[in-house]
């Protein structure tokens, strides 16, 4: 019998081999999971026009993320818990992603700690994602952490002052399994809630890049270029926050506009195909971050199932950009997408 095809494989395994606490917090979004459907069924409404007789020879999948070398715009999102998918959680992914030449983010509440992650793919690019607890020193001993470790960017992620109302969680009491500690409990530690854009300085003060992750309008793109964001992430949390919010890439294009070039724009939600990610490089993004698609390879099939899922992914895009009439993903352009 065939493997594994395409991301929505994946998915179907995924959901076999989870059981149904870590399937629903994995899978679920928030409230009634009008904005987690919306993700997926905005990039499906979108529409390619592809340029014919076009010289497409020696094409690439290659680009630069902050002035990092990846081999697609495709970089893995911070994910949380990672072993309630498999046993070897974030050190699978972070060395499938490294395999596959491109950057891992790893989240505050990871199932591995900063130093482990970086030692599971030395020299890897990693960025780490970043909470802001009420109890600041939580939040500091991490990012100390990862930037002893050799972590190239710090994502603050900023729509989550409180986790959305998951309701798949609660129907199943979910609870992380006993022995599964996160590195940063977002279950059971407060967010700082008068961390605002000032802050920013606190954070970059550390000395690497700030990408600002969370945000869905022009006002705040302006914000984050005037306070010294080095990039932003167009995200509605995968879905789990506010719901009822636009899909992300419904937001793209209106952040990227009032960026104009400034600072790199990137986006994650809804992403399962490489397709998608051309819609996205079409309307303003340099790259797009996965979550869901990649952890259902790894809930199928460990760093192997990463690994695979990385390289449907790389391949879609390998294809679309030469049937779009592209050498590159620089050279996708407004003009190849139409909405």
């Amino acid at each position: 019998m065939a493997g594994p095809v395409n991301v929505r494989d994946y998915e179907r395994l995924a959901e076999e081999r989870l059981d149904a606490n870590a399937h629903a917090y994995f899978a679920g979004g928030s409230g009634d999971e009008v904005t987690l459907r919306e993700n997926v069924a905005a990039f499906e409404r979108l529409k390619l026009r592809p340029r014919v007789l076009v010289d497409v020879g020696g094409g690439t999948t290659a680009t630069t993320v902050l002035g990092t070398e990846v081999s697609m715009p495709v970089l893995i999102a911070p994910l949380a818990l990672q072993r309630m998918a498999h046993p070897d959680g974030e050190l699978a992914t972070a060395r499938a992603a490294a395999a596959a030449g491109t950057i891992m983010c790893l989240s505050t509440a990871a199932t591995a700690r900063p130093a482990e992650v970086a030692a599971a793919a030395p020299g890897a690019p990693r960025w780490f994602q970043v909470y802001v607890f009420e109890d600041r020193a939580i939040t500091e001993d991490l990012v100390a952490e990862a930037v002893d470790s050799g972590y190239g960017a710090l994502v603050l992620t900023v729509d989550a002052p409180f986790l959305g109302r998951r309701e798949r969680d609660i129907r199943v009491d979910f609870k992380i399994p006993e022995g599964l500690t996160p590195s940063g409990n977002i279950f059971s530690e407060g967010f700082d809630l008068g961390f605002s854009w000032r802050d920013l300085e606190w954070l970059a003060g550390y000395g690497l890049p700030v990408v600002v992750k969370g945000l869905l309008t022009r006002e705040d793109a302006r914000l984050a270029c005037e306070h010294g964001a080095a990039a932003v992430v167009v995200s509605n949390h995968g879905g789990r926050q506010l719901d009822g919010v636009q899909a992300s890439i419904d937001a793209l294009e209106e952040v990227a506009d009032a960026v104009d070039g400034r600072i790199e724009v990137l986006l994650d939600g809804g992403v399962r195909r490489g397709t998608d990610v051309l819609k996205a490089l079409a309307l303003g993004a340099r790259a797009v971050l996965i979550g869901r698609a990649m952890v259902w390879g790894l809930a199928a099939d460990g760093e192997a199932g990463v690994a695979h899922v990385l390289r449907l992914l790389r391949d879609e895009i390998q294809l679309g950009l030469a049937l779009l009439g592209c050498c590159s993903p620089a050279e996708v352009t407004r003009a190849h997408v139409s909405s």
